[in-house]
């Protein structure tokens, strides 16, 4: 079984730690200079603040509602470590994706549901920051019960993939672009096919899969059936990016 541990609105959770006060307020961290929108915490959300949004076009009732942070890289790293050594304590297979995930893999034979709460209570009690946890027999259906377990508030931060049932029923109130590797342009390519559903991938012919997405799509395909293609790495996987940023 792996688990995904999410650190929930990671940057603005940083902030809130060293500023109580903050913990039920809106809170927004921006971009280097800050010009956009990185971060947002629950309440910021709730406002109707948008993501990656240029901070100058925020309306000045709603930004006075707000409190802003410019980016503190350094203080994040740091709680970055923190959550990574606790999480260390349950595990000893951990892969450190990205600065606020980590996937988890565990032999057969806890109770999930009672690991993942109690990852939970820990996390938050070592180092103050919120993390959603999800479980599933591969990394791309970890993925996808950490994405309902923060979408739906009875599911108490965590959620398990217990089954091949459970999932069909997950992936089919879920769209393609859901799934970890599928951006909105590989999304858009599969429609054109009628696959519109992340259980409309799962059921794609896998000749179809490598056809349309390549090797890693047909292996995005086995993980999504339960079959695990992807292990565990040592070493985060090197991202190389460009970045267009939307202020001068």
């Amino acid at each position: 079984m792996f688990a995904l541990v999410d650190c929930n609105s990671f940057f603005a959770s940083c902030e809130q730690v060293f500023r109580p006060d903050l913990a039920d307020s809106p809170v927004v961290v921006l971009s280097n200079n800050d010009g956009c929108v990185v971060a947002r915490s629950a309440e910021a959300k709730a406002l109707g603040i948008k993501m990656a949004g240029p901070w100058h076009e925020v309306p000045r009732e709603l930004a006075a509602k707000v409190t802003v942070f410019s980016s503190n890289y350094t203080l994040y790293g740091d709680f970055s470590r923190r959550v990574l050594a606790t999480l260390s304590r349950f595990a000893q297979d951990i892969e450190n994706y990205s600065i606020d995930e980590s996937f988890l893999e565990f032999l057969p034979g806890p109770d999930w549901a009672a690991l993942g709460a109690d990852i939970r209570r820990t996390v938050r009690r070592h180092t103050g920051i919120p993390v959603s946890v999800g479980f599933g027999p591969t990394k791309v259906l970890s993925k996808i019960a950490n994405k309902v377990a923060k979408r739906r508030k009875e599911a108490g931060g965590v959620f398990v993939l217990r089954d091949d049932a459970e999932a069909e029923a997950v992936l089919a109130t879920m769209t393609t672009d859901d799934v970890w590797g599928i951006g909105s342009r590989l999304a858009a390519r599969l429609e054109t096919v009628g696959v519109k559903t992340a259980l409309d991938l799962k059921r794609l012919n896998e000749e179809a899969a490598r056809r349309l997405l390549t090797v890693v799509g047909q292996r995005i395909v086995l993980e999504l059936r339960g079959v695990s293609c992807l292990a565990i790495e040592d070493v985060a996987p090197a991202k190389q990016n460009i970045c267009t940023a939307k202020s001068f």
